[in-house]
């Protein structure tokens, strides 16, 4: 086996006494010895002193050293039988560093992409924040039974070998982006998190919402910006603002906590994110640039607060941010409401802008913040118009500030009315609500000069029928989706990987955080799937032609732009196969079987899991001889089955926790199958008789018993509880119950569940 630590956020003390907290640095000697043939490697922070064999036994020493003080959280040790896949770096100033990514053995075939992306981390953290590794080495280790993804451990960093593996035949598409993107964040730490630490926990956001930043915009720089910025705010919304508007709710700097394990959230982490972000937009480039240079220099070696990260910015551009601050402190995702008013006697534009914060718990009043709305004013023929304030002012930056809870603005110059594209770029995460007729939004997915806002507008459009048909139970005229659809599909200059976003309907979980209220899983994924099935009949033939043409014969390449090709494609092979016809389903059983990469042989499979045929059960089985010696493979298998939306769903999932493939040890397992059902399954967690409750239920009570860590993350699955309708609201609320009043219950289920109820 491997010995591996994880101190983040309190295993230190658990090795040895020491006052482990985060304002404590020290510079670290560490000495391992350990015999030989267990553990033939052993690694520990810094740069490695000596090593060799100790006289008279058949054991081994290594001495490693960290010249940098960091606090003990960021301790590690490793020891065991690894296999070394070697890298070598330069930096800026001629510095050799070694690379070395340590896995299984015979894995070594599997790194090469993660030391790729660690390489490029290391030159563009150097080109874009001035910032140079500042050791001889830097290792990573890829362990696979991991509680956490990744871990910043300084110049040892332990990662899940699920973002650190890879092979064309083995990660999709989705996989290599997550492997660069992690490797990335990981990496970016070693300034903005460990050079520059935090003063306590609850400062947290200010390493994680920050190095989430670095990461988006190194992915974004790495591949497509737009399409980069669409999938995170797919995940904010997903994610975050679902926590936001629940029971869970809590602001990005946290005034408290029982269990700190449960402090690793959505909120900090990408909400964290958008706050850095929004700072960015408001002091503009070269102020955001000059503030981070500032924070380096002034905090090297520091326990930092968030306080002290604003402070650098607002010397640095002479910029009052107290009231920006309060995104720091106040908790909830605010509602912006935006009502438009054209005088075309007079040429002007009226927006008339209010803010509003939902209370939250614990946070009954909020105060007005600072929000950055970036706009354009899109005109007949499709182009911006000048923006220019009625005092004469120009809006250069194409951002206006909220900072009251109400606020006009005149807009001149506009004899004709121009449609408002709102919230560009998703300038700031709030919930926005404006006069945008139907014509509006077919309009700005057909012209707006934003990527973004192109693709939100085709999402509203979406989000509406499909709100619409759940509520009401009547489907809604789909013909302007239709439209705006068609005129993406058949747009010769958008990126693939841009359409295949835009055209991925909202998910069920944004329509039921839409909807609010009452909530009947089982209405939304009808209306949902109604909707797709008309999508699919009207638009079949450019959907045919899009599959036929994005056909490769060259080999594979994880590249953007290919796998925005092959995301288009599979997207077209979904909605082809959804009327389930012979030739459909032929299609799919033709790609699955021919397909030369995960990507495409893992889509055609979800494809034919989505239908009640013995093809779905011949696929799944055949995937299943192929792969069953893989774990990171056979963990996407048991994902896959556990998301079907079949009333059978809940007792195949019993049944795949008695198969060898299944352990309630392993995370990775736990999280693949018990996970996605209760996250990724609306319709059979939020069964109406409450059987997918008491199933989670159990599980976390088994898992708490064992990984409390991974047994609070289970049962977060509730936090939306209080949105459903009221029978299912009353099972919800029943097993949590249960599980808030057994005995013994660790701090960290306790925890969740006691917040989840009040």
């Amino acid at each position: 086996g491997t010995y591996c630590t994880q101190c983040e956020p309190e295993g230190f003390r658990r090795i040895t006494y020491f006052p482990d907290r985060t304002d404590v640095l020290a510079v670290y000697t560490t000495r391992i010895e350990a015999d030989r043939d267990e553990s033939p490697v052993l690694l520990g922070n810094g740069n490695l002193v000596r090593s060799g064999p100790i006289e008279g036994t058949n054991r081994h020493y290594a001495i490693w050293h960290d010249p940098w003080p960091k606090p003990s959280y960021l301790f590690a040790l490793v020891g065991g039988r690894l296999s070394k896949v070697p890298g070598h770096f330069v930096t800026a100033s001629g510095r050799p560093v070694d690379l070395g990514i340590y896995v299984e053995p015979g894995k070594e075939d599997r790194a090469g992409y993660a030391m790729d992306a660690l390489k490029r981390s290391m030159r563009w953290d150097e080109e874009v924040f001035g910032r140079e590794y500042d050791l001889d080495v830097f290792n990573i280790v890829a362990v696979s039974d991991f509680n956490m993804g990744a871990m910043e451990n300084k110049g040892l960093n332990v990662f899940n070998d699920k973002y650190v593996l890879a092979t064309p035949e083995t990660a999709t598409d989705a996989d290599y982006a997550n492997i660069e993107a992690i490797i990335a964040h990981e990496y970016f730490h070693n300034w903005t998190g460990n050079r520059i630490t935090c003063r306590d926990w609850f400062q947290l956001c200010l390493k994680e919402g920050l190095t989430v930043f670095r990461d988006q915009e190194f992915s974004s720089d790495q591949r497509s910006r737009p399409v980069k910025r669409i999938a995170d705010v797919r995940l904010l919304k997903a994610q975050q603002f679902s926590e936001d508007a629940g029971p869970l709710a809590h602001p990005v700097r946290p005034e408290t906590y029982r269990e700190i394990n449960n402090f690793y959230t959505a909120t900090v982490y990408e909400k964290g994110a958008e706050v850095v972000r929004m700072l960015k937009t408001l002091l503009g480039d070269a102020g955001f640039r000059a503030g981070m240079d500032l924070y380096f220099t002034r905090h090297d070696g520091d326990a930092a607060t968030i306080e002290d990260f604003l402070a650098c910015f607002a010397e640095a551009t002479g910029r009052d941010l107290a009231q920006f601050s309060l995104w720091y402190s106040q908790s909830g995702t605010p509602r912006l409401a935006v009502k438009t008013c054209h005088d075309a006697a007079a040429g002007t534009l009226t927006l008339d802008v209010t803010q509003m914060t939902p209370p939250t718990p614990g946070q009954p009043d909020k105060k007005p913040l600072t929000i950055p709305l970036a706009l354009g004013l899109v005109g007949p023929d499709g182009a911006d118009q000048p923006l220019v304030l009625d005092t004469g002012e120009a809006v250069t930056s194409s951002v206006v500030e909220i900072t009251a809870p109400s606020q006009r603005f005149v807009f001149t110059g506009l004899r004709t009315a121009p449609v408002p594209s709102l919230n560009r770029g998703f300038s700031a995460p709030v919930n926005l609500v404006s006069d945008l007729t139907t014509a509006d939004l077919v309009f700005l997915a057909a012209h707006d000069s934003d990527p973004f806002n192109r693709f939100d507008a085709i999402q509203a459009l979406g989000l509406g029928l499909i709100k619409q048909g759940a509520v009401s139970g009547t489907p809604a005229d789909p013909e302007p989706l239709i439209a705006a659809a068609a005129r993406v599909l058949t747009d010769t200059d958008l990126d693939p990987a841009f359409k295949a976003q835009a055209l991925a309907l909202p998910g069920e979980g944004e329509v039921a955080r839409d909807i609010a209220r009452n909530v009947d899983p089982d209405a939304v994924f009808t209306a949902r799937r109604t909707l797709r099935m008309a999508l699919s009949q009207a638009l079949s033939s450019h959907l045919e032609d899009m599959y036929e043409r994005l056909a490769t014969t060259t080999p594979y390449t994880p590249d953007a732009a290919s796998a925005g090709r092959r995301a288009l494609r599979n997207l077209a092979l979904d909605y082809l196969t959804l009327p389930a016809t012979p030739e459909a389903l032929a299609r799919a059983e033709r790609q699955f079987a021919a397909a030369d990469n995960m990507t495409d042989r893992f889509a055609a499979l979800a494809v034919l899991a989505q239908h009640d045929t013995p093809k779905r059960m011949q696929a799944l089985a055949a995937f299943h001889q192929r792969y069953e010696n893989d774990p990171l493979v056979i963990d996407k298998w048991l994902t896959l089955q556990a998301q079907i939306p079949d009333p059978r769903t809940l007792d195949r999932v019993c049944e795949l926790m008695l198969q060898p493939a299944f352990s309630l040890t392993n995370p990775n397992r736990v999280r693949a199958l018990v996970g996605a059902f209760a996250n990724g399954n609306l319709t059979q967690f939020h069964r109406i008789d409450g059987a997918g409750y008491t199933f989670l239920a159990d599980v976390v009570l088994n898992v708490d018993a064992k990984n409390p860590q991974l047994a609070s993350r289970l049962l977060s699955a509730f936090k939306t509880w209080r949105q459903l309708e009221p029978r299912r609201a009353a099972l919800a609320e029943a097993a949590l119950d249960r599980v808030a009043r057994t005995p013994d219950l660790s701090e960290d289920v306790a925890d969740i569940a006691s917040r989840a109820l009040s």
